[in-house]
This record gives structure tokens, C-alpha cells and sequence, in this order.
């Protein structure tokens, strides 16, 4: 049953970005070209994200299992630190340069595109650096104390 909901879930997200339009790395690169030939699509696409987000998250916060009786896992903190407005202007940045996020890049990928490809195996070599830098660091930090 939970492979089942999970395929549904992600099933019902990949076709929501395709119908939206946020597949197409052109429509994004147009919302951030402010100065350009502006596109407003993806701003009515975040709208309607964060007011279905904004419900199921009042919702679930008072929820202690998932609909597969899985334990709900929710951000232990609301305060912004360092790493977190590094993390946010980093993904800015890459999401502005591509055109792409990881959840259309890849829905994308299943299409054979090499830009989805080549951001996905860029976002994977960042993923894998940002584990290797941040341990070290954090290490560093450990023994500082």
C-alpha cells in the first residue's frame, strides 16, 4: 500500500509539472527575467502550491503518523541560520542558470533532455561535495570545542 501511494504521489507531482509547465526550463528563465520578456506563469503555479502546502502542513502538525502509519517528519526549528540562506542562494542561483529544479529536471531526464542530464549530474556532484565539505567542517567545529 505505501509503494502504491508514494508512485501516486510522485505520479501526481510529475504530471502537475508537466501540465503547469514548469518542465520547460524556457517558462522559468522567464519568470527570473524581470527585466526581460517577463513570464508570471510560475508565480500562479507557486501560489496554488503554497496554499494546498499551507493546508496540508496545518493539517499534518498535529498529525503523529502518515496515512501509511509512518511517523511524520516535520522541521525540528523554524529559525533561519547561515547554512540555510548559503543553501537557499545556491539553489537560487543554479535554478536561475539552468531553468531547472530537481523535481522537473528530473521528470525531464525521462525525456533523454542533456540539459536535465547535465544539471541532475551536477546536482548530484553538489549534493555529494556539500556531504564531504560539511562533515569536514562540522568536524572541525567538533574538535574547536
Amino acid at each position: 500500500m505505501k509503494n502504491t501511494i508514494t508512485f501516486l504521489a510522485g505520479l501526481i507531482f510529475g504530471l502537475g509539472l508537466i501540465v503547469s509547465g514548469m518542465t520547460n526550463s524556457a517558462n522559468i528563465i522567464g519568470f527570473l527575467d524581470i527585466a526581460g520578456h517577463w513570464n508570471p506563469s510560475l508565480a500562479l503555479v507557486m501560489a496554488g502550491g503554497i496554499g494546498i502546502a499551507f493546508f496540508a502542513f496545518r493539517y499534518t502538525e498535529n498529525k503523529k503518523l502518515t496515512l501509511c502509519n509512518e511517523p511524520v517528519h516535520l522541521p525540528a526549528t523554524r529559525q533561519l541560520n547561515k547554512e540555510l540562506i548559503i543553501g537557499s542562494l545556491l539553489f537560487g542561483t543554479g535554478w536561475a542558470l539552468a531553468g531547472f529544479c530537481p523535481g522537473p529536471a528530473l521528470v525531464v531526464l525521462g525525456t533523454g533532455n542533456k540539459q536535465a542530464g547535465l544539471f541532475v549530474l551536477a546536482m548530484l556532484i553538489g549534493m555529494h561535495g556539500h556531504d564531504i565539505f560539511y562533515k569536514r567542517l562540522f568536524n572541525k567545529a567538533q574538535e574547536g570545542n
